[in-house]
């Protein structure tokens, strides 16, 4: 067999995994230093000019930040961390590691309830083959994720749309979340501290608080990026789940201080690396 020297590149969903992972590390820097130039990032990132320009692009595209000439800056961090394509993107392994460990929390015969977080859509997939369940949500995307299961009986929590979130929020919502009752309830938020759960946005934490009211067992997924952290609204104390589930990322300290209230599952994700 001939050999022309000729190396392959990286497959296409390689490529695209790291032009995701290049995109991430720019947002966080650009978050981290509030306003930062194009050559600096072009430098930092080791790539070129031009492609810095087009990941700035792509993310001003998300709502993640804002482009001037010649630089970028971070938007508020209540937009940007709000942005469901942002959110999409970030911490996956974590999230999918911890949807892993949250799945054994559900049992075929339950009524589930399910938040618009996307730790909770990283769930949403392994509970398709667990029926029967009855699911009820106000995620767009997680109705998505449902839809054509025979064995699931899917019921839409209606209200004001959210394009940021995808979602919907608002009155009708929590009205219609105060109309149910449901075995377990499962939801992420923006930031936790060893005592307190947070959120950025005050129409969605009376979302989050009715659908909490509504179980009769709760549970709180959140990868390490958002604990030991706060937001602008309180949620609720940590006390009130009945479960946290965290990845591994998590400090040691802080894990112990959260488990002198409420029961804590620890998701493997570089233990397993």
């Amino acid at each position: 067999m001939t050999n022309t020297g000729r190396k392959s590149g990286p497959s296409p969903a390689a490529a695209a995994r790291s032009q995701e992972n290049r995109r991430q590390r720019i947002a966080e820097h650009v978050v981290r230093h509030g306003t930062v130039t194009v050559t600096w990032l072009a430098e930092t990132m080791g790539v070129s000019v031009m492609t810095v320009h087009r990941d700035l692009d792509a993310l001003a595209r998300r709502g993640v930040l804002r482009r001037f000439r010649g630089g970028v800056s971070a938007l508020p961090t209540s937009v940007f961390e709000s942005n469901l394509d942002y959110r999409l993107g970030v911490h996956v392994a974590e999230k999918e590691a911890v949807a892993r460990v949250a799945a054994r929390l559900v049992e075929p015969g339950m009524s589930v309830m399910l938040d618009d977080s996307t730790s909770v859509l990283a769930l949403a997939g392994l509970l398709r083959d667990k029926g029967p369940l009855t699911v009820l949500t106000n995620a767009r995307r997680v109705l998505d994720v449902f839809a054509g299961c025979e064995e699931i009986r899917l019921i839409a929590l209606g209200g004001e749309y959210s394009r940021t979130h995808d979602s919907f929020l608002g009155v009708p919502c929590v009205e219609a979340v105060e109309a149910m009752a449901v075995d377990l309830v499962l939801v992420s938020t923006s930031a936790m501290n060893a005592h307190m759960t947070f959120h950025q946005e005050q129409d969605v934490v009376l979302v989050k608080r009715a659908m909490l009211d509504a179980g009769a067992r709760t549970a709180l997924l959140m990868d390490h990026s958002k604990v030991a952290r706060t937001a602008l609204h309180r949620l609720c104390p940590v006390a009130d789940f009945d479960h946290v589930v965290v990845d591994d990322g998590v400090d040691a300290q802080l894990v112990a201080d959260l488990r002198e209230h409420t029961d804590v599952r620890l998701a493997e994700v570089r233990g397993g690396r």
